[in-house]
């Protein structure tokens, strides 16, 4: 191992485990970065104490310069862990499809009987908890616009979607950088275009907002 590299930790959203990384911790080690996954109780445990959790994760973890992926819920619980416990060596951060200013998919949920347990305790604390600022930590938004999930059925997003989360639910004040690609919520963990932004902004702290949009079936090469 390079003890001068990089360490990115990639945080699951609801519902899954850190494996769903597997290609796109292959492609970061590939660049010279070294990686983690870290996997927690999305659905049982509340957000305070899975952000605190990651926080003594990363207290673990040696380096001086630290770079945060999160997918979704797993944006939201990193982003929590920062406001709760600032670690100074946390440099950027990418969030994947954040429902960060709200999410329909959940508050819909809510309102279906016996449907509230799939969204979990984690989400369900951050519907009506504030939105945390992060100082000192540049931040870039990836958001999907392929409308294939149920949760856009079930519920009647409006448009653009990936499926689960709007566009605008993804909007984070104070965002150094966003972008915005045909992706489903579940295939930016797979795409080739989102691995590429990902790493763009963990290399320079920007997108790439000239590229064309590679197709969303193209997914990551092992």
């Amino acid at each position: 191992m390079n003890p001068a590299a990089e360490t990115v930790v990639l945080v699951h959203g609801l519902w899954m485990h850190g494996l769903v990384f597997g290609l796109l911790r292959r492609r970061l080690q590939r660049s010279g970065f070294v990686t983690h996954a870290w996997s927690y109780p999305s659905v049982r445990q509340g957000l305070a104490a899975n952000a605190d959790a990651f926080s003594r994760f990363l207290a673990t973890l040696p380096g001086r310069s630290i770079h945060l992926v999160g997918h979704s819920l797993g944006g939201i619980i990193l982003a929590s862990a920062l406001a709760r416990h600032p670690d100074p060596r946390v440099r950027r951060c990418v969030l994947m499809g954040p429902p960060w200013t709200s999410s329909r998919s959940a508050t819909g949920l809510l309102r279906v009987p016996g449907m509230s347990a799939l969204i979990g305790r984690s989400l369900h604390d951050w519907l009506t908890a504030p939105r945390p600022a992060l100082p000192g930590v540049d931040i870039g938004v990836i958001s999907g616009s392929r409308p294939l999930g149920l949760a856009g059925l079930l519920v009647g997003l409006p448009r653009p979607h990936d499926g689960i989360v709007t566009v605008d639910e993804t909007r984070v004040a104070g965002a150094r950088d966003a972008v915005t690609l045909h992706v489903s919520h579940m295939e930016m963990l797979l795409s080739a275009r989102c691995a590429d932004q990902v790493l763009s902004f963990l290399r320079t702290g920007r997108f790439t907002h000239d590229q064309p949009e590679h197709h969303a079936g193209q997914d990551i090469q092992p």
